[in-house]
């Protein structure tokens, strides 16, 4: 990037923000842009510092960050930062547009690293929470029921078929670099179709459109 990443700081634990500021201040392509302490004051914020990430925490008093994530909508990469990996807050924080989510005892050089993934448009999942993903994947058929299956099924009919290919891809964990190799296409292409499908599904990232093609399989 030509200017620094900027980054807004949310959580309600001095201390925490304190280690973030420090961590990531340290950086010379980052620049911490602002700060809040709940979940309410995050339309605000972002909308005054114009942020490329947002670290937010999970619980906060008045709105959490799940809240405040799903407010946000396409336009920031919010970062969820938390000290618990439960498997209904990772599915639920990815659903409501988060593009990562790593705890909050994660080395700070991978947290460094993460902001900048995030700011370049990439995933952002550290290894526990990946494996649990994985594992409510595997599950979903029994957890999600037949109801989300069909109603995700019926979302993607809205894709062309060739949409729906690299959908299938972007849910096995596949960079734009293996689906062009594997559906015979540029990474150029990939990338038209993954815009294409999120701007029709109205989701914010690919993480969304990997879980929504999740819900629709059958394994």
């Amino acid at each position: 990037m030509t200017r620094p990443v900027r980054v807004l700081l949310v959580d309600d634990d001095p201390l925490v923000r304190a280690g973030l500021r420090l961590m990531l201040g340290g950086a010379p392509d980052i620049e911490i842009v602002g700060e809040a302490v709940d979940g309410a004051a995050v339309p605000d914020q972002v909308r005054d510092t114009s942020p490329d990430v947002v670290l937010m925490d999970v619980r906060m008093p008045v709105v959490d960050g799940i809240a405040a994530t799903r407010a946000l909508g396409a336009g920031t990469a919010v970062i969820v930062l938390t000290t618990f990996d439960a498997d209904a807050t990772v599915v639920e924080a990815l659903r409501a547009g988060a593009a990562g989510f790593l705890l909050k005892h994660t080395p700070p050089e991978q947290i460094v690293e993460a902001v900048r993934r995030a700011a370049a448009g990439e995933p952002v999942l550290s290894p526990s929470v990946t494996r649990t993903l994985i594992e409510h994947v595997a599950a979903g058929g029994d957890r999600a029921g037949n109801s989300r299956r069909d109603r995700a099924r019926e979302r993607l009919a809205a894709l062309s078929e060739r949409e729906r290919e690299v959908a299938a891809a972007v849910a096995a964990g596949l960079s734009n670099g293996d689906i062009a190799e594997r559906l015979f296409m540029s990474v150029g292409t990939v990338k038209a179709h993954i815009s294409s499908a999120l701007a029709k599904l109205d989701l914010t990232n690919r993480i969304q459109l990997a879980l929504l093609a999740h819900d629709a399989s059958d394994g």
